[in-house]
């Protein structure tokens, strides 16, 4: 059983070209419960963050579970628990990681769906 905290407020998904330059506004001051995730890959940026802090060009709408933490980098099987009861009950989710925990995006109009479904798989949902 995992410990579950719904973050505050919509988060929003983006992809940008590799050469993209990122607006300070993505992160900075962040609120205490507020997170941000930038992936650079061949294909791109990736970015995930509050949607008021969002690009334009960004997929909002989104809600944020986050594993509470910190998690030991040893412990095996954390996000397949999540997203396991989440492909399940056909909720799609975006999961991604921190140094410290895992974080799960559903989709807003499906956090209700979501947070069942981790219920039933025996996780506790802080909200």
């Amino acid at each position: 059983m995992l410990d579950v905290a719904l973050l505050p407020g919509e988060y929003a998904v983006c992809r940008l070209a590799t050469d993209a330059a990122l607006r300070p506004a993505l992160w900075a001051e962040l609120g205490d419960s507020e997170v941000v995730s930038v992936s650079w890959s061949t294909d791109g940026v990736s970015v995930i963050c509050p949607a008021a802090r969002a690009p334009a060009e960004a997929e909002t709408d989104w809600r944020c579970l986050r594993v509470v933490g910190p998690l030991d980098l040893a412990v095996t099987g954390t996000l397949a628990s999540l997203v396991a009861p989440l492909a399940q009950a056909r909720v799609n989710a975006v999961a991604f990681s921190t140094y410290d925990t895992d974080h799960v995006l559903v989709p807003a109009v499906r956090l209700g769906e979501a947070t069942a479904a981790l219920r039933r798989a025996g996780h506790r949902i802080l909200d």
